[in-house]
């Protein structure tokens, strides 16, 4: 409490206000929602950006077998030469930004022994380096990094597919949504017949 009264006796008193002078308060606007964007970059394409070493905006294979090597022995910390899939989604998480990011382990674990190896993730980037290169000019560029997005989105994200808002349950017949024949009578169950 005391505390307290030495804060309050420390604070500047407040200006007098005028007689007929009125204080307007504006506090700020709410959020609107982000336009969304028509072109975006994958996780894995934003990876592949980085591995551009002399800042000519550009990958070729030798730097994205550089950067693959690179990032794969940033987690192979004991030299085993293996991901296990705990150790890919740790590799997930710090180079593509989350640990549930494509590529998945599934996708790039060739031979299904639970593990990746070098030759694995090199071989998967190999695949989206030629998926990314559209002019086969060997090169990908930050252009041909980028994702046009098709489907339809709005501000809470892709609208095609999307259900309806559920109804109040007050707003729908009893029996919409079952399945099957309709329940039998009490009194059938019972053995009573009407």
């Amino acid at each position: 409490m005391f505390a307290f009264a030495l804060l309050l006796a420390a604070a500047p008193a407040p200006l007098p206000q005028q007689e007929g002078e009125t204080v307007t308060v504006r506090a700020p606007l709410p959020a609107a929602p982000q336009t969304p964007a028509t072109l975006v970059a994958e996780p894995v394409a934003m990876m592949i950006a980085t591995f551009d070493t002399n800042g000519d905006a550009m990958v070729d294979r030798a730097e994205l077998e550089e950067g693959v090597r690179r990032s794969f022995e940033a987690i192979d910390t004991a030299k085993t030469g293996k991901l296990r899939y705990i150790a890919f989604s740790d590799w997930a998480l710090r180079f593509l930004g989350d640990q549930h990011a494509l590529p998945s382990p599934y996708e790039v674990d060739r031979d299904d022994d639970d593990a990746i190896t070098l030759d694995e993730l090199e071989n998967h980037f190999s695949r989206l380096f030629a998926r990314y290169d559209r002019d086969g000019d060997h090169l990908v560029s930050r252009a041909e990094l980028l994702t046009y997005r098709t489907m339809p989105v709005d501000a809470q994200g892709p609208t095609a597919g999307r259900r309806p808002p559920k109804k109040d349950k007050g707003d729908k017949p009893k029996d919409e949504g079952r399945r099957g024949p309709p329940p039998a009578d009490r009194d059938d169950l019972a053995g009573g017949a009407r």
